[in-house]
């Protein structure tokens, strides 16, 4: 029989998609409910949130299509990864006061298996909210994509879009850290290219608004680029495949440019495919869930690179879950400088 720490009533904010987006996600597309949750029943814990995640993937999940996760339910608690603290169990395996990662994102409370979540302790000084990103999915996936995927070796020369995200700036720094011969990175402001180059060892970066970004990389990595971390698509690609040297690597890990495209306004995909068979490129595109058993790798190398600040990482916070949907919007805009976080 399992230890029984119960709450009282809890009334849970949650927020709820209303209607699937047509092209970029409007504040109408989404309501805020307050839910009375039930006390957790055996095995469960209720998990009141500190922190969430919002990514661009969710951007998917509002489109009632076919994919490698469900969509979202309509006049349903959206869900994502959240960092909180357990404060009611009926479980032995989690207690009250466990500081736990969830999938119960865009609410503030929650009600879950015990065995759905998993307990966290950050590092001296790390902010437990880096488990949703340097050290939570987002950095795994940096770590998956660049090393497994994209095959990386030392001396190779690696390209970055969306270099100032979660995801991308965490690329760089490993691959500094492994020995890339040069590491370059775009990115949409010059606060974020400054950053990229000030902060996180970047060789070089651009703004892919200032210019063609074929030519900006040219310019960058005038070499060729032997490893392109591909999160944006679109002329990104292009720029990529152009700039490739024969036998180069991408691992496709996101397409930003496309994710907010409609039937009647498509965002144009790279003119220069035939490239790839002159060049004989490999892409290989992946998704972070199918390498979960490579978690623990990941932490064993990079936790220690956080604590001693040889990897560093910036999160972009928004106060309040009331602002969520505001976050959710400015990030799909690229406002966030590597990860947004929502603190409830």
């Amino acid at each position: 029989m399992s230890r029984s720490t119960t709450a009282g009533t809890v009334t849970a904010r949650e927020v709820h998609l209303v209607r699937r987006p047509s092209g970029f996600p409007e504040p109408d597309d989404f309501a805020f409910v307050d839910r009375e949750l039930p006390e957790p029943g055996e095995g469960e814990v209720l998990v009141a949130n500190h922190d969430f995640s919002v990514d661009p993937y969710m951007r998917g999940r509002m489109n009632d299509v076919p994919s490698y996760v469900a969509p979202f339910r309509l006049d349903e608690a959206m869900d994502g990864r959240s960092v909180g603290e357990v404060v009611a169990s009926r479980s032995d395996d989690v207690v009250v006061g466990d500081l736990v990662t969830a999938n119960l994102a865009w609410r503030t409370h929650g009600v879950v298996p015990a065995k759905q979540v998993q307990k966290v302790s950050a590092p001296e000084g790390v902010s437990p909210s880096a488990f949703l990103g340097v050290l939570g999915a987002p950095g795994l996936t940096a770590w998956v994509g660049l090393l497994d995927k994209a095959a990386f070796r030392e001396g190779d020369a690696v390209f970055v879009s969306g270099a100032a995200g979660a995801v991308g700036s965490l690329v760089g720094q490993l691959a500094k850290l492994k020995g890339a011969s040069r590491v370059v990175g775009s990115a949409g402001s010059a606060d974020k290219v400054a950053w990229l180059t000030g902060e996180l060892g970047y060789d070089a970066a651009f703004n892919y608004k200032d210019g063609s970004v074929t030519d900006q990389l040219r310019e960058a990595m005038p070499d060729g680029v032997d490893v392109y971390f591909d999160n944006v698509g679109a002329d990104h690609l292009e720029a990529a495949i152009a700039c490739a040297n024969d036998f180069a690597r991408v691992a496709a890990c996101g397409a930003i440019a496309h994710y907010n495209d409609t039937e009647e306004n498509p965002t144009p995909g790279p003119a220069n495919l035939f490239q790839i068979v002159k060049k004989r490129l490999s892409i290989q595109g992946f998704i972070v869930t199918d390498s979960i058993d490579r978690m623990r790798p990941f932490l064993e190398e990079v936790t220690p690179w956080v604590a001693e600040g040889r990897v560093k990482f910036a999160e972009t916070t928004v106060e309040g879950i009331d602002r969520a949907v505001e976050a959710f919007r400015g990030m799909l805009r690229g406002e966030n400088t590597g990860k947004m976080i929502v603190k409830v």
